[in-house]
């Protein structure tokens, strides 16, 4: 069974997705960003960003930022 994250950000194509873990330090939380893509019916991701995705990038890690202070309890 594949493992989920706890919780996704998405702005666009742009997205993060964050993820959970207990470690002996406490709650640990890790953010992926991907940028979506369609190669012909097929949706991929890229861990690459252009000058257009900056913009949605800034906010999307920005709404991660504030979902994990908000659940690190």
């Amino acid at each position: 069974m594949k493992s989920k994250p706890v919780h996704e950000v998405r702005r666009g194509l742009i997205r993060a997705c964050i993820w959970r873990k207990n470690t002996r330090s406490g709650l640990r939380h890790t953010v992926v960003v991907t940028r979506l893509f369609r190669n012909g019916e097929t949706w991929k991701e890229s861990a690459r960003f252009g000058r257009d995705d900056l913009p949605l990038l800034r906010l999307v890690l920005d709404d991660a930022h504030t979902w994990i202070y908000q659940h690190s309890h």
